[in-house]
């Protein structure tokens, strides 16, 4: 089972420095990547980073509302609501209550596809984090466990730590709050 656990993500300056990243997955792992996931703290209005040949999908983690305007066109962007967009667009954002975060997941356009979810956990049915995912905690008190027959002793989760999903004994979260889940897929080539 592998966690990455948010306190050990050294924060990086945006392409353009309008502010900081913290990345929690890319592949490949080296050098130009196809996709990535990272929440972003968003401090102050102004342009966002161009990302050609990507697709995004973000959504407000902290704070309450994100005004983005991609290509001209504004959208009101509310805390745990996915907005998908192309990283070939000119886009901005405005902050009219205040800082925020955001969780971003970039895709390369016709090589992945990037899904994600905001779910509310329970604390009497545990959530399976299953291969091609990630679960990310967003706010409240949740662990993780091994979900094999023979299960491990359950882990403690911090905010924003990310669970690496399997394929085989899949982790699997129980606990109150909320949890994102991450979800790339490699896009099929039709004959």
């Amino acid at each position: 089972m592998e966690i990455i656990r948010f306190s050990d993500i050294r924060p990086e300056r945006w392409r353009n420095g309008g502010g900081v990243t913290r990345e929690i997955a890319r592949h490949p792992s080296n050098g130009e990547w196809d996709w990535r996931v990272s929440i972003a703290e968003v401090g102050s209005a102004g342009e966002f980073s161009a990302f050609p040949g990507m697709e995004r999908v973000i959504s407000v983690i902290d704070g309450e509302l994100l005004v983005l305007t991609v290509d001209g066109a504004e959208h009101a962007m509310e805390k745990y609501r996915p907005f998908r967009f192309s990283g070939d667009s000119a886009s901005s954002s405005a902050l009219p209550t205040g800082d925020i975060r955001d969780l971003n997941v970039i895709a390369r356009t016709g090589a992945y596809k990037g899904y994600l979810s905001i779910l509310e956990l329970s604390k009497k049915r545990a959530h399976p984090v299953f291969g091609g995912q990630l679960a990310i905690l967003l706010e409240g008190k949740a662990a993780v466990s091994d979900g094999g027959e023979g299960t491990s002793e359950a882990i403690e989760l911090g905010r924003y730590d990310a669970v690496v999903g399997s394929d085989q004994n899949n982790p699997e979260i129980l606990g109150r709050g909320f949890v994102a889940i991450v979800s790339i897929d490699p896009v099929e080539e039709t004959v």
